[in-house]
């Protein structure tokens, strides 16, 4: 499906929705030099992403710790499987707004409810990676309830995969195997790995380059 762009300032593109605002002020500190910001839907209602504009700003303390113990939360390797794809915060901002008009495209906050609620990337869903992860305690019913969600059928013996949704995954930052945790579970079920995308940055690096967040909802 084509994605439609619409002028917020000179030289910057985004998501197009249809409403009549006046144009945006330049702003200090861009995405990249030919953009500023970009706008996707949160929920039904329109968000808009851009970069903090205090350039003294820093990180938000809950995502400027260095040093977490290993075992658990141990540095992720760059692909989290062979076939999926992974993203840099422009490839997964195209993704975002595809998102908002396309329903086969869906990015998926992995976390737990509570840290979703806390503050979320714009646009995202959560599905906390417990409910896909057999091992602590999945209900495999809810798991083809939720790849029901995503296109999946399942015939009572088999999955049909021919229609399943392209499904972005992100969690807590590069040493949160959350998200890699369910990449790896879906690929065993049988999704396909050019489905499946994975925002290694996650929270950490989206806070560290001073992107917005929004309170994670229903």
């Amino acid at each position: 499906m084509a994605i439609r762009y619409r002028f917020l300032a000179p030289g910057v593109l985004a998501f197009g929705l249809a409403s009549a605002q006046a144009p945006a002020q330049s702003l200090e500190v861009g995405i990249t030099s030919s953009l500023e910001r970009v706008e996707v839907l949160h929920e039904g209602e329109p968000v808009v992403i851009q970069r903090e504009q205090d350039t003294f700003n820093t990180v938000a303390p809950d995502f400027s710790m260095t040093s977490r113990p290993c075992p658990p939360y141990c540095i992720q390797p760059m692909r989290a499987g062979p076939g999926i794809e992974t993203l840099g915060e422009l490839e997964f901002l195209a993704y975002l707004q595809r998102a908002s008009e396309d329903p086969d495209v869906v990015v998926i906050d992995s976390r737990g409810a509570d840290e979703y609620a806390r503050g979320t990337i714009p646009g995202a869903l959560n599905l906390p990676w417990q409910r896909l992860h057999f091992a602590t305690g999945a209900d495999p019913e809810e798991v083809q309830g939720h790849l029901a969600d995503f296109g999946v059928v399942f015939d009572g013996e088999f999955y049909d995969f021919s229609q399943a949704k392209t499904l972005v995954l992100f969690c807590n930052g590069p040493w949160c195997g959350q998200s890699p945790t369910n990449l790896r579970t879906l690929t065993g079920l049988g999704y396909p790995p050019e489905r499946l995308k994975w925002y290694r940055g996650g929270m950490q690096l989206w806070h560290l380059l001073g992107f917005n967040t929004v309170p994670g909802g229903s």
